[in-house]
């Protein structure tokens, strides 16, 4: 080795920050070190495997694929070794030098301080190697790329920096060297070891070896062969068979849970999934998972998302997101198929007939798997829903051949309880409403409250009718592209002329009525209006409030109009409606109003208030102050 070849690197702020963190025990657990190693050796094996398939000559430099394990008590070390892919040497400080590339800065953003929420956090960004610290105060990395003639090694005690220097090693694969803390040397015993590897690592596909535990009679009869050869008898400590070729009956949940953690490096245990063996025209195997909790890049829609996919038991990519569409992306899991090609490509997948049909039967099982939580585990599903749910609601829009399943699983805040808890049902509200009530009510705002406040929801109130209060972000995406449901038409309670959806006759009659009695006060609202508004007239949506803006029926609402100009989009020039509640002390009073000055600044406080109402901002707010102070000044002044 030349010195040249020897160097001392610092690592990121940000990774030392992380580091930190996971030095000090935010982990709960401290043996699951040990799977998040394991794991990491099965994946460097998978992906020798897949390797091999372009480069066959990669085939005849391993041996038959194993992790093996091995302690060493009065050392107090723990090894573990794999034959797999390996790293060169700008891999490996690309992978041990940095922690969670695409999501550190992400990570320290989420942070709250409170040690027990952060390190649930932690397992979301795919720092398992890190979590070494918590048992070593000094870990070395060995590792030889396939293909490659040098192997390089890694040093870091977990501060400030690493070392990198040239090494020795007779084939590919990787050498992860912890030398244990002190308060960490059970780490040290072989049957301590051999326990945590049967809890969490039983279900990986290659065998996990330990060297064979030998009694004092064979260790007495054997000690002659014993100084001929320095090589341990090893044996295999897990069942070394793929979980999801197993049939479901032998699979415990214990091992369910394990294999989710495995495959998605989450910390906390799945919430349902469904395991499934497909024969036929088409044959594979599907094990699919729903999380507790979103993953850091949920909202990342060009983010890593999607299923590991394995051909004929042969690993093929990380991330295959073709097999499952947009809104549901939050699934993990291991897709197996027997008909796919093995030199498929992310390419090869998006021109692919047999995708396409694998896709649409994956998509229909997690529906179904999502619809079996909620008819079984209600208290599950709730938290599956305040989580997802937002996901889920792009679900209509993206996939219209399952917009019924969706819709069945949608949840919704109504003024049956006003409460801001998404828990009520398209079921639910169908069954309640009156024989009469020919569609289903909803109002869209920038936020619950004003939701529940809203003025464009006060006749139906009074009716006691149930309206269904939207407040997320994707709320009048979803509603345009859901249309109906059980033949109910869904009714934007700021759209359109309220008299095209009156249940009864005395609305219609009401209606008339103060058409006739207003003429004169909405020709001359209109003429002091005319460049804010489209149009002035009176309406019986209102019941407390003097005044609403409404859109026509097939206009783009107006939370929606503020989210596309937020996001930079260019809107055509639209004017709302103004509807006034011609029975309100405040219209009656300004009917009566002579000074056409002051009728004016009535006028305009009244349509920046319905402005305010609705949750827009105003275009001029010290306009609307100076005149509300002027008529506090009047007021005060009589």
């Amino acid at each position: 080795m030349t010195a040249e070849a020897t160097q001392t690197m610092g690592f990121q702020t940000e990774a030392k920050r992380l580091l930190q963190l996971m030095i000090h025990s935010l982990y709960s657990n401290r043996e699951i070190f040990l799977r998040e190693l394991i794991s990491n050796s099965s994946d460097a094996i998978d992906k020798h495997r897949f390797a091999v398939i372009s480069d066959p000559e990669l085939a005849g430099l391993t041996a038959e694929y194993r992790i093996r394990v091995a302690t060493d008590a009065e050392a107090k070390t723990i090894t573990i070794d794999d034959n797999g892919i390996g790293m060169t040497r700008e891999e490996v400080i690309d992978n041990l030098g940095t922690i969670a590339k695409s999501g550190t800065a992400a990570f320290m953003e989420q942070l709250s301080g409170d040690q027990k929420q952060d390190s649930q956090l932690i397992g979301q960004f795919g720092v398992g190697f890190y979590s070494s610290f918590i048992v070593a105060d000094r870990v070395e990395v060995v590792t030889r790329k396939a293909g490659s003639d040098t192997a390089t090694r890694w040093e870091s005690a977990g501060e400030d920096e690493f070392t990198i220097s040239e090494a020795e090693r007779e084939a590919a694969g990787t050498t992860v060297v912890l030398h244990l803390k002190s308060d960490a040397d059970e780490f040290a015993d072989g049957w301590r070891v051999r326990s945590v590897i049967k809890k969490y690592s039983d279900h990986i596909s290659v065998p996990v070896m330990m060297p064979a535990a030998v009694t004092e009679t064979e260790d007495d009869s054997d000690s002659s062969d014993d100084e001929a050869s320095s090589e341990p008898a090893w044996e295999a400590i897990n069942e070394a068979k793929a979980l999801w070729t197993r049939s479901r009956s032998e699979v415990s949940d214990e091992e369910y849970q394990a294999f989710y953690k495995h495959i998605s490096h989450d910390f906390e245990e799945a919430l349902t999934w469904s395991h499934n063996a497909v024969e036929g025209k088409l044959e594979y195997t599907s094990l699919l998972y729903v999380p507790q909790r979103a993953p850091f890049d949920l909202w990342q829609r060009e983010g890593a998302r999607g299923l590991k996919l394995y051909v004929q038991r042969t690993f093929i990519m990380d991330e295959a997101e073709q097999f499952l569409p947009m809104y549901l992306r939050f699934v993990k899991g291991v897709l197996d198929s027997n008909d796919l090609p093995l030199n498929v490509s992310r390419e090869l997948l998006q021109q692919n007939q047999q995708v396409d049909s694998i896709r649409g039967a994956l998509t229909k099982r997690v529906l179904d798997m999502i619809s079996k939580m909620a008819a079984k585990s209600p208290e599950d599903f709730e938290r599956f829903w305040d989580t997802f749910g937002v996901v889920l609601k792009e679900g209509p829009a993206e996939d219209f051949g399952n917009r019924k399943k969706v819709a069945e699983l949608l949840r919704f805040a109504t003024t049956r309880d006003d409460e801001a808890l998404q828990r009520v049902s398209l079921k639910q509200y169908v069954e309640a409403m009156s024989d009469d009530q020919q569609s289903i009510y909803y109002v869209v705002a920038e936020n619950h409250v004003t939701a529940k406040n809203s003025p464009h929801i006060e006749s139906l109130r009074q009716q006691g009718v149930e309206v269904l209060l939207l407040s997320d972000r994707v709320d009048e995406w979803l509603m345009s592209h859901l249309g109906e449901y059980d033949g109910k038409p869904f009714k934007d309670c700021a759209k359109g002329e309220w008299d095209d959806s009156a249940d009864d006759e005395k609305s219609k009659e009401a209606l008339e009525a103060a058409e006739k009695a207003s003429e004169s006060l909405i020709e001359r609202m209109q003429a002091v209006l005319t460049e804010r508004v489209a149009a002035v007239r009176p309406t019986v949506r209102l019941t407390a409030s003097p005044a609403c803006l409404t859109v026509a029926e097939h206009e783009m609402g107006a939370q929606m109009r503020r989210m596309m100009e937020a996001a930079g989009q260019a809107m055509p020039e639209s004017k709302p409606t103004m509807e006034i509640n011609v029975e309100h002390p405040l219209l009656q009073r300004l009917d009566q109003e002579a000074d056409e000055d002051r009728f004016a600044d009535l006028a305009q406080i009244l349509l920046d208030q319905a402005f305010l109402a609705e949750g827009s901002a105003l275009e001029d707010p010290a306009s609307y102050v100076a005149r509300l102070n002027k008529l506090l000044v009047e007021m005060s002044d009589a």
